[in-house]
């Protein structure tokens, strides 16, 4: 290969880095906890955008309990986002593997 072809690969494959970039950050998964009582949405950055509690989730005698709802949801939709994202990002960085020096 050539270094111009190479150069043209590097390109496209910015274009195509940037255009899924974009994508994830419109994206949204949503994580939940406490059967739905708890949602938390996020972008494909993992950027949180929203947080709903069901009045039923907040019990002042438990407050432990919210903040582990809390938790399990904001890592549901984490993981959602991450998976998310490396599905996008994989037929892309799947053919740099064996660029030597790259990964």
């Amino acid at each position: 290969m050539n270094p111009r072809q190479l150069q043209q690969m590097a390109q496209q494959m910015q274009r195509q880095m940037q255009q899924i970039q974009e994508e994830l950050a419109v994206a949204e998964v949503e994580g939940s906890a406490g059967g739905g009582a708890i949602t938390v949405k996020m972008n494909g950055h993992r950027e949180l955008k929203a947080i709903s509690i069901s009045p039923d989730a907040i019990d002042p005698d438990d407050v432990e309990l919210l903040q582990d709802m809390l938790m399990a949801a904001f890592n549901d939709a984490s993981k959602k986002a991450q998976e998310m994202a490396e599905k996008r990002l994989g037929p892309l960085t799947g053919g740099m593997k064996g660029i030597p020096g790259l990964f």
